[in-house]
């Protein structure tokens, strides 16, 4: 049976994959009185003095929101918030099964980005941190920002910095089984969207070497015309060269591609022209290049975003760990640091021994993951 019908067929089933499941079971009448009045009245008043005991008496110290508006929902676009509800419940079993932090799935019916803020800000004081997610490029670098400086709890949005996290992960494991340098190498990302923007900004502050950012226009240069915030942003770090031209141009030399754009946009000819070139094509469910092309244009080590070939660069090794380690520890914001230091924990899941073309990233079902992440964060938080 096709997946797709078996998921619907699923959904239908289950209608919907997530329920409120209560932690105090309510059988007495001293129960009743303990979980709601008049006992409850005790731990609100104790709250209303001090407003940190909100993470030790209410379940917010293990509560994440996650939240889009239906924007840039997969590769389906803005199809809406209640169409975009799916992926949220997904998003949020995953955060359930790989680090047993509870969360909650919030459709936003807005494009406005003032609402949108106000909104989210309005509801901060529910939950221990906000997953912002599938929200269209570039309001996106504006809601993050703004909530980053409103809310006192921290705010994520996993379409950059969870993509730019697995992405350097990788990089770090693929770099040693290729033998090239750290700092010196050419890393051309195509697709300078939230995704693209985040995983340049990453790699570049980790020191990886010049980052050379491409849009359907080409590639992108500080003082080009008709770009948008994120991408003027970027300009100014990247692209050391003041290179110009198309994706193929930029790929001449290069030791790294990384897609987060659209199918079959790479040749095996390109990927020919490039440095023993590592190939990261991670458009879903086709990618920009598909593996075996790659290979046969001279690639050394490929990854996808893709369950059916090696090296799946997967988000799912990166949010779950990342809130449970800033949820333990009461973090008020995700750093850059605990971004770098969860980036060099996944990679460090590989053993040395075990690191070869085709295994340079942890599988996303594997649940040690999460754990090794969160006490990076954890670690880089309390620092």
């Amino acid at each position: 049976m096709d997946v797709n019908q078996a998921s619907l067929d699923m959904h239908y089933e289950l209608g919907g994959k997530i329920e409120i499941v209560s932690r105090k079971k309510i059988e007495t009448r001293e129960d009743l009185s303990l979980a709601y009045t008049p006992g409850v009245a005790e731990p609100c008043r104790v709250i209303a003095k001090d407003y940190e005991q909100s993470f030790k008496l209410t379940r917010r110290s293990n509560l994440v929101a996650v939240i889009t508006d239906g924007t840039a929902v997969l590769g389906l676009g803005d199809i809406g918030p209640a169409a975009g509800m799916p992926v949220m419940e997904g998003k949020c079993v995953l955060f359930k099964e790989f680090a047993d932090v509870d969360a909650f799935p919030l459709c936003i019916d807005s494009k406005d980005t003032d609402t949108i803020v106000q909104t989210i800000y309005l509801i901060s004081k529910s939950f221990g941190g906000i997953n912002l997610e599938d929200i269209a490029a570039p309001r996106c670098f504006e809601i993050e920002r703004r909530l980053k400086e409103l809310c006192d709890i921290p705010v994520f949005h996993d379409d950059q910095h969870g993509t730019a996290i697995v992405v350097a992960a990788a990089l770090l494991n693929a770099i040693k089984v290729t033998g090239k340098r750290m700092g010196q190498i050419k890393i051309v990302i195509n697709g300078a969207g939230a995704a693209g923007i985040a995983i340049g900004k990453l790699l570049i502050g980790m020191g990886f070497g010049n980052v050379v950012l491409c849009d359907i226009n080409g590639v992108i240069c500080q003082g080009d015309e008709g770009l948008n915030p994120g991408q003027e942003e970027i300009s100014h770090i990247s692209n050391q060269n003041r290179e110009h031209g198309t994706l193929a141009d930029a790929l001449k030399g290069a030791d790294v591609f990384v897609g987060v754009s659209r199918p079959n946009l790479v040749t095996k000819e390109m990927v020919a022209s490039m440095n023993q070139g590592i190939v990261f094509a991670m458009a879903n469910p086709v990618p920009e290049i598909m593996p075996e092309e790659a290979k046969a244009g001279g690639a050394a080590v490929v990854g996808t975003g893709r369950s059916d070939y090696p090296n799946q660069i997967n988000n799912v090794l990166v949010f779950p760990g990342i809130f449970k380690g800033a949820l333990s520890v009461r973090a008020k914001a995700i750093t850059e640091e605990m971004k770098q230091r969860a980036a060099y924990a996944i990679a460090g899941m590989i053993p040395d021994e075990e690191l070869n073309a085709e295994n340079i990233i942890p599988s996303p079902l594997d649940k040690r993951v999460a754990d090794v992440v969160a006490r990076a964060v954890a670690e880089a938080a309390e620092a």
